[in-house]
């Protein structure tokens, strides 16, 4: 089997057996072809000749030679490993030769969250034309719902139950959940789906949010809509789409709400993934603790 062929069958395997999003076949079917790119100029066309000891020298040329960042290198080891177990599982090759291989140590790092306050200054926003009512509806609800940025521009009127106050979403993995909608979201949704059709310039679309265009808005559209709001409200202009999601679970978990339910609600298939934010809770109530309790210092 060439190494073309291996891919579009890892792909199908992983489309139709695993039921991954496409989002994820592309990411595989990129790293996949660079890895095999690599190989080949190695003067390796055969799946069976593979060696660990080549795996080892793409993992120090991506960390060594190229510009990808410690995460990167490791998502695209994940990438390979993924690989070399299926070619084994299927008998297309007698050996993982992946088997023993480390992936880089990640970095910890401290989930990035807006304060209250914070969030309370970007969502003033003031109501005059359609967009400023789109803008605050999709940031109520990013936030209200701790949705990913690409569920939010891909959301369309089917997915929202405006009578049940309920989003259905399908995220990683074609998997379904419902997120209730609070009353801030659904008042505001209800404020932009008065005025959605003036933007729709003739056009027939059911995506929820539009661009200026009457067509899906784009993640780099909402992107660019949240820097300019922050950056006019002088807010950490380092804050992105996924900081929404991070503050909504964060305040949840301060707020007292059960891990179990924020998982179910970020769509976490791990909860060790919702875990990050017991973290974040935990390192808040030191900063509070020593700010504000007349007895955390002891005096000179």
């Amino acid at each position: 089997m060439s190494f073309d062929e291996a891919i579009i069958e890892f792909l199908n395997y992983c489309s139709i057996d695993k039921g991954l999003s496409d989002n994820t076949n592309i990411s595989y079917k990129t790293d996949l072809e660079l890895y095999l790119g690599f190989l080949k100029e190695k003067g390796i066309n055969s799946l069976e000749d593979i060696k660990s000891s080549d795996i080892e020298s793409y993992m120090m040329f991506l960390q060594e030679d190229s510009n990808d960042t410690v995460t990167t290198v490791a998502r695209k080891l994940t990438s390979i490993k993924n690989f070399h177990s299926f070619l084994e599982k299927e008998g297309i090759v007698s050996k993982n030769v992946s088997v023993g291989i480390k992936r880089p140590k990640l970095r910890k790092t401290v989930v990035r969250s807006l304060s209250v306050s914070d969030v309370d200054k970007l969502l003033d926003i003031k109501l005059n034309t359609p967009f400023d009512y789109r803008n605050k509806a999709m940031l109520e609800l990013i936030y209200g719902t701790g949705l990913r940025v690409s569920e939010l521009v891909n959301l369309t009127l089917n997915n929202i139950d405006f009578t049940n106050c309920i989003i259905r979403i399908v995220g990683k993995g074609n998997k379904e959940r419902i997120i209730p909608l609070g009353e801030y979201s659904m008042y505001y949704l209800n404020l932009y789906m008065e005025r959605r059709n003036s933007l729709l310039k003739k056009n027939i679309c059911d995506a929820l949010f539009l661009n200026n265009h009457g067509k899906k808005i784009t993640r780099q559209g909402f992107f660019k809509i949240l820097k300019g709001l922050l950056k006019e409200k002088g807010l950490d202009i380092d804050a992105s789409p996924h900081t929404l999601r991070h503050s909504f679970a964060t305040h949840l978990l301060s707020s007292g709400a059960d891990l179990r339910s924020i998982q179910e609600m970020l769509g976490h298939s791990d909860i060790s993934t919702t875990k990050i934010y017991t973290k974040v809770s935990d390192d808040q109530v030191r900063k509070d603790y020593e700010t504000y309790h007349p007895r955390s210092h002891k005096g000179d």
